[in-house]
């Protein structure tokens, strides 16, 4: 189901392709007609990226007295001194920026973004994570398209400025262009439910009031608005072709938190709107079922890992009971998804590298790539996901930056590096044992001389449960 939903966002990426918009904009010479807005910039802890972030939004052109900067410090160490005395420089030059902070950490971004919002001056909220570096005209194209009253977010399309760090990073990269091509695109285009990233978008003020404000009660904030938002009948407004560059993080114990916190956050959110969205009577039968879909993204990881431990006892039992074989030639169909995922993700690829011969043989391996170390995380987003549908709580634990073309050579040193390697490694250990067990399998079952059609998944499972195995115990790049 999800990948044919897949294809139907596929189909409609291409149909939007066809569409040419045309947006009014307002008039930046007359003063009057601009609305304020105000940039929210959530931060905690944030070293070696903060005096990047400050000097970038205070190079974004728009008129200083329609503009204003909250900086929502939630930092416990030493860079709310620092992150002061940079404030204080800006704001001697014009900017009207402000240091705010809290006493605790109550709510998480989601408390930071709410206390913030309570004085923000401006019609029009934008927010910004540490590591993002919006163009200087970034709000000029943004902030027009709410000429349209309807309009209650503009989300635009995360870049990547370290892209081709890394294996790591390259397929991170990989997935979350899929998301911002078709995924949004694709959604968007039809009027389905999309979401709002948490980052490099603008909301309109009296959208998150009329929405119930910030809540902090799942992982994933952004995403819970954004569903309550639209079932408020608000339009979110997606532009592929306004990019917002970022930083991927670099090394696997970032990446996992990451991916903990988004996977758990999705099924919290499932958890939390499954029965808003069944019974709205505001949208349609099929927008419901890509919403419940999009809900239950991460819960494919879920599924994922549930046929990977099922596939090499299922492996002997075809060979032992003959009767049976039918069956499994039967299910075999459903390699389907793969080949589905195969084509949609091919034109999100060349839409950003190109086509020809040379750039699909290098898709090829970054897809077998992507599928293998997806799979290896399987374990540790399984965990997150069940969590998240069981109702567990746990803390919002930040992505660490790393800011890699000023502190290139002493990122080790990152101080807000987890040091501590999680016991789920080990399992993942046993896991990378399992399915070379089940390679081993392919040559001994049978009496045709083995059976080999599991063969290529138990390979991809094998590659990516020991790199991430070995990532996690080294805690390399």
């Amino acid at each position: 189901m999800y990948a044919l939903a897949q294809l139907n966002l596929l189909y409609n990426y291409l149909s939007s392709k066809r569409k040419r918009e045309n947006c009014e904009t307002f008039d930046f010479s007359n003063s009057e007609e601009i609305p304020f807005v105000t940039i929210q910039l959530p931060v905690f802890n944030e070293m070696y990226v903060m005096e990047r972030l400050l000097d970038n939004i205070a190079l974004l052109e728009y008129p200083r007295e329609k503009l204003e900067i909250q900086v929502l410090d939630d930092s416990t160490d030493e860079t709310v001194k620092t992150t002061k005395a940079h404030i204080e420089q800006l704001a001697k030059t014009g900017l009207d920026i402000k240091h705010i902070t809290r006493t605790n950490r109550t709510g998480f971004k989601a408390g930071a973004l709410k206390e913030g919002l309570e004085i923000a001056k401006g019609e029009f909220i934008a927010i910004f994570d540490a590591d993002f570096l919006p163009q200087p005209n970034w709000l000029k194209r943004t902030i027009p398209f709410f000429k349209n009253d309807k309009i209650g977010v503009v989300q635009t399309r995360w870049g990547h400025i370290n892209r081709n760090y890394s294996i790591l990073t390259k397929i991170q990269a990989f997935a979350l262009d899929a998301h911002f091509t078709l995924e949004q695109v694709g959604r968007n285009s039809k009027g389905h439910f999309i979401n709002f990233n948490g980052t490099a978008g603008v909301w309109r003020k009296a959208c998150i009031l009329d929405a119930g404000n910030w809540e902090g009660d799942t992982l994933t904030e952004d995403l819970d608005l954004s569903y309550r938002a639209q079932l408020k009948n608000w339009e979110f407004k997606y532009l592929e072709d306004v990019e917002t560059p970022a930083e991927l993080p670099i090394v696997i114990s970032a990446a996992r938190s990451q991916q903990f916190r988004w996977n758990k956050g999705g099924a919290e959110n499932f958890r939390k709107m499954l029965w808003r969205v069944v019974k709205s009577n505001n949208i349609s039968a099929k927008t419901k079922v890509h919403g419940l879909l999009h809900l239950l993204n991460s819960s494919m990881f879920l599924s994922i890992f549930i046929v990977a431990i099922l596939s090499i006892p299922m492996l002997y039992i075809k060979n032992e009971y003959a009767h049976l074989r039918n069956y499994f030639y039967i299910m075999s169909f459903f390699v389907m998804s793969t080949i589905i995922f195969f084509v949609c993700y091919w034109f999100m690829y060349k839409n950003i590298y190109g086509s020809g011969f040379k750039r699909f043989f290098g898709y090829i391996g970054m897809f077998f790539t992507f599928f293998s170390i997806a799979m290896g995380f399987s374990l540790h987003n399984s965990i997150a996901v069940i969590e998240g549908h069981i109702g567990k709580k746990s803390e919002f634990v930040r992505t660490p930056k790393f800011n890699i073309k000023k502190f290139k050579d002493n990122w080790k040193n990152n101080k807000y590096l987890r040091k501590k390697v999680s016991p789920h490694v080990i399992i993942e250990g046993l896991l990378m044992l399992y399915f070379a067990f089940g390679m081993y399998s392919a040559f001994i079952v049978g009496d045709q001389g083995g059976d080999f059609g599991l063969f290529p998944f138990h390979l991809m499972l094998f590659i990516g449960f020991s790199y991430v195995f070995f990532k996690s115990l080294t805690s390399k790049v």
